[in-house]
């Protein structure tokens, strides 16, 4: 069983960021700033999302058998993307088209389980409208419509000059990973870090997370690697 100082941890750090982005996108707002995002909005939860194990442990404990047995679904389609995908870019393309979208996402679009989201997806904010989020826009856009992008994310209020994404929040974020590595190396004398639904997954397996308990690195790949769950992609030690 996860130690419950570990996950009260990551619960304190979720809720320390969420004041913090909140009152930074009050005032963002108000100086003009526009977000796209909100309830029912999806357009990026199909990508690729990396989080510490303490995060995944948090949401092993509140899923239900069958949102567990979703979540394993889809974290073999993660490990059959990463062990057959030739680069970086199609890994991440293979994933948005063919993993899909997130399995604990509910009928309206919604996160079933938005209170113990990952940090990736509590600092992931649009200011530009959800089409932009989408797979498949950059990529049908024309040369003539990429430079008109750029010129308008460099001239819109929170990006990096790069994306359409608002960067100070993910700044803002930096802190709960901190604190989630403090927490791991203290909890566990190791850390571990990787892909959302397979860490989810592996942190539900009792034998695996016996090993992490004991600080033992081999003996939880080995775990892992049992369960058909391991690749240098999706799960790495520090």
């Amino acid at each position: 069983m996860t130690s419950p100082a570990l996950l009260q941890t990551v619960r304190a750090a979720y809720a320390r960021y969420e004041g913090e982005a909140g009152q930074f996108l009050q005032e963002f707002k108000a100086a003009g700033g526009q977000v796209y995002c909100g309830a029912g909005c999806f357009g990026c939860c199909n990508m690729p999302i990396r989080l510490s194990l303490a995060e995944a442990a948090l949401i092993a404990s509140v899923l239900t058998p069958e949102e567990a047995r979703k979540v394993e679904k889809h974290a073999r389609k993660v490990i059959h993307n990463a062990r057959t995908a030739p680069s970086e870019d199609e890994y991440v393309s293979r994933h948005r088209l063919n993993v899909g979208y997130c399995p604990l996402l509910g009928a309206d679009g919604a996160c079933t389980r938005y209170e113990v989201r990952p940090t990736r997806c509590r600092d992931t904010f649009s200011a530009f409208p959800a089409v932009y989020c989408q797979e498949g826009t950059w990529e049908g856009m024309t040369k003539t419509e990429r430079r008109e992008y750029g010129r308008e994310v460099r001239q819109t209020l929170g990006t990096d000059g790069e994306t359409h994404f608002i960067a100070p929040l993910e700044e803002m974020s930096e802190p709960i990973w901190a604190s989630c590595s403090r927490a791991m190396q203290k909890a566990w004398n190791l850390e571990a870090w990787g892909d959302f639904w397979v860490l989810t997954t592996l942190a539900a397996n009792p034998t695996f997370m016996a090993a992490i308990e004991r600080g033992n690195k081999g003996a939880a790949l080995r775990e892992a690697r049992q369960a058909g769950l391991e690749h240098p992609e999706v799960i790495e030690f520090a």
